[in-house]
């Protein structure tokens, strides 16, 4: 074991077009805006959005990593989880502002009420809120 303590986490998520998903993560998912960075030509380079204490950094693709958005690759190969206070509060406001809902809020049999949506770049993000 290391001789040092984990004190948190950035979540790294890749997307094509940074700007419009932070857009999308806060206005249809209801994160909390963070930075914007542009690069000399005016495009956004690097985004954060914040979800609670955890911090989520929108980054761009990056070839030699093979860091893709899930929309270039076919498939997800992590998903967020994102605790709320209403479930199904939140499950209107993603759907009425667009959100490609892959299934609606449902009591989970290990303890949690969530639903799943899609973000324009393919990444899977579920919103839940413990039962008890």
């Amino acid at each position: 074991m290391p001789d040092t303590i984990v004190r948190g986490r950035i979540m790294l998520m890749m997307y094509d077009d940074i700007a419009a998903a932070h857009d999308y993560l806060v206005e249809v998912f209801g994160l909390e805006a963070g930075v914007v960075i542009r690069d000399d030509q005016g495009r956004v380079d690097h985004g954060e959005v914040t979800a609670g204490d955890g911090v989520i950094w929108l980054h761009p693709v990056q070839e030699d990593m093979k860091l893709a958005p899930p929309s270039s690759v076919g498939a997800a190969t992590a998903s967020m989880a994102i605790l709320v206070d209403d479930v199904d509060a939140h499950f209107r406001h993603a759907r009425e502002k667009g959100a490609a809902i892959e299934h609606e809020p449902v009591d989970q049999e290990y303890g949690y009420r969530e639903y799943s949506a899609r973000d324009p770049e393919g990444h899977l993000w579920s919103f839940m809120k413990a039962l008890s």
